[in-house]
């Protein structure tokens, strides 16, 4: 999931992380032509990504209008149902007797953008991470790090650190080995059976990739030449060039890694196990069997549209009602028409038939 204020980066990051266009891109060109968008949606862009034989089928969620309007309160609800949705559509697999063809859909990690003001998290970033972080992996990440400098990123992490901590805000924290035990180490006592030059590696890694959180990401899919000749992700500025893979430049590696490399596993299971179990277990407690969720608050891109229907359909039930009164209308004022020419068809029959007995009796 991609969460955050409209014009971070987010489609751009994902096709930077990936490495081609996953996601497109929106026509912002006529947006100034089109209503002001009121409420948040939830859009999923599914994929399906082959490297050297190895396939990774991707869902995409992303969140346009989270953030965009002057009152952003309870902006954050319909991320919460729709994560709190895939928890539920899971749980209800699993409660069916054929338990073979389930579809997950449930969200594994969140990255959340925070707008690089360098000044703090702001209220609604709070809120929403706080909401998040009981229910998938949030990894905050500062969007457009190439705007600040680095001891701008670095204050604003300290920033960000505190906050989340005075909140008591937990994100995601890769594990180490130490944390998961002897049972996560292969036959030679690491976890890619290494020994101990292994786990120690992965203990550095681990610990690197926390301790540069937030992360600070440049995001970009053109290829500039350095003065090496080497082709290289980045932007280009009158001072230089802002690379996407060099890590003096931004954390872009180590999120690369955390996501899709070395942490890719533990995700998904940190949602099995914590999130999806964590749900599970309170829906279980106050819910009886076979009972359906509540939802605390209808999608009002949904509302919407249920009431434009609502509004079109009865427009066209009042349409019909008055077509039927027209054509009853006709086919009264027919019906008199016909029935007065009956009418004046009878009289006229009567008076002949008392003309004919006037004649006959005169001959007689």
């Amino acid at each position: 999931m991609l969460a955050g204020e409209s014009g971070l980066g987010k489609t751009t990051f994902v096709n930077t992380l990936f490495s081609t266009t996953v996601k497109g891109y929106n026509d912002d060109s006529s947006r100034h032509k089109k209503p002001i968008q009121k409420t948040v949606e939830i859009s999923v862009t599914k994929a399906e990504l082959e490297e050297k034989g190895f396939k990774v089928r991707l869902n995409i969620v992303d969140t346009p209008g989270f953030g965009d309007n002057v009152n952003n309160r309870d902006a954050w609800q319909p991320l919460v149902e729709f994560i709190d949705d895939q928890h539920e559509s899971y749980m209800r697999q699993e409660q069916q007797p054929n338990r073979k063809d389930k579809v997950d859909m449930r969200v594994h990690a969140c990255v959340y953008f925070i707008r690089p003001t360098g000044h703090g998290l702001k209220p609604l970033d709070i809120e929403t991470i706080r909401k998040l972080s009981t229910r998938v992996n949030v990894i905050p990440v500062i969007a457009k790090a190439d705007t600040l400098s680095k001891e701008e990123i670095s204050a604003f992490k300290d920033r960000i650190r505190q906050t989340l901590h005075a909140q008591n805000i937990q994100v995601y924290r890769p594990a180490t080995e130490e944390e998961l035990g002897p049972s996560s180490q292969g036959p030679a006592g690491g976890l890619n059976g290494s020994g101990a030059n292994g786990a120690a590696s992965a203990n550095s890694l681990a610990h690197a990739i926390y301790d540069s959180m937030p992360y600070s990401v440049i995001a970009s899919e053109k290829d500039i030449v350095v003065g090496d000749g080497k082709p290289v992700k980045g932007r280009q500025y009158l001072w230089g060039v802002a690379e996407v893979e060099n890590d003096e430049h931004c954390d872009f590696n180590k999120l690369r890694n955390l996501l899709i490399r070395t942490h890719m596993l533990d995700l998904v299971l940190s949602t099995e196990e914590l999130h999806y179990e964590a749900y599970r277990s309170q829906q279980m407690e106050t819910r009886q069997f076979g009972e359906g969720r509540t939802h605390r608050l209808v999608n009002p891109k949904y509302k919407e549209e249920e009431d434009a229907l609502r509004k079109s359909f009865s427009e066209q039930v009042k349409a019909a009602e008055a077509r039927f009164r027209t054509w009853e209308a006709t086919l009264i004022r027919k019906r008199d028409e016909l029935n007065k020419d009956l009418e004046d068809t009878h009289s006229q029959i009567r008076a002949l038939e008392a003309e004919y007995e006037q004649l006959a009796r005169q001959k007689r």
